[in-house]
């Protein structure tokens, strides 16, 4: 069966770096990274970077493969892999994601999250990131020191506008209400990777969110938000264990 991983914000596919190689040591087929729009692929003609357009690029990247994918996401990816699990179920064999605390009733959005929302001060703060180079991320953010200079380096105006229209799409209720059709959903079996230190989506929260959907879930303890990056060995151990279980 097909893998495919999409990343998230502020992100390219590079992010995957160490879990693909862990995977394919697992004698995993290389996985097909998926990188949304304004995060290392061009931004289309009429693309306005909102969260239901994410989902339906998503939901087209999918079906290019033909028959249903075992689909990985982190972050933004991760919400628009929960997107597409609730409306488009039939294109997946599995799924794994983190940041479930998104979807969550009582997720509130974490501090950058809700400046990018608000008008001006969004933009106040893309811009300082624009400018920011890999210590600063280092410094603000606890990106992986060697990481955190190839966002910087990918870190560009149109990101920066991605960045904005998207999480401005999905102020709440949006991620609550799509946290409800995707308990309501047909079920495909999934695993929810629990980074017990992710301090951007109330990683508390993930644990109730794994029951409710009926996943499995792989406790990452003292991982962060860059969990591909810092545990690539136990997490590709996990993922093949799990496909493995699926026949």
């Amino acid at each position: 069966m097909p893998i495919a991983l999409a990343h998230g914000n502020p992100e390219t596919s590079l992010v995957w770096g160490p879990l693909v190689r862990e995977l394919v040591a697992h004698d995993t087929a290389e996985p097909v990274l998926l990188s949304p729009p304004g995060f290392g692929a061009p931004v289309p003609p009429g693309f306005g970077s909102t969260a239901e357009e994410y989902r339906a690029w998503l939901v087209g990247e999918l079906e290019r493969f033909g028959e249903p994918v075992d689909l990985v996401g982190h972050d933004w990816g991760a919400g628009h892999l929960y997107a597409v699990a609730a409306t488009r179920p039939d294109l997946l064999r599995s799924w794994i994601a983190d940041c479930a605390g998104i979807i969550h009733p009582d997720y509130v959005w974490h501090p950058a999250a809700r400046t990018w929302q608000t008008p001006g001060e969004g933009e106040t703060l893309v811009e300082q990131m624009v400018a920011m180079s890999g210590e600063d991320f280092v410094a603000s953010d606890d990106v992986p020191a060697d990481l955190a200079p190839q966002i910087a380096a990918h870190f560009d105006d149109e990101m920066g506008r991605s960045i904005l229209a998207v999480y401005r799409s999905a102020a709440q209720p949006y991620m609550r209400r799509l946290g409800e059709r995707l308990a309501a959903a047909p079920r495909v079996p999934s695993l929810i990777v629990h980074a017990t230190a992710d301090r951007y989506t109330m990683p508390n929260l993930a644990p109730a969110v794994a029951e409710r959907l009926g996943s499995e879930l792989l406790e990452l303890p003292g991982a962060g938000h860059w969990w591909m990056w810092d545990f690539p060995a136990e997490a590709a151990a996990a993922f093949t264990r799990f496909w493995a279980r699926l026949g």
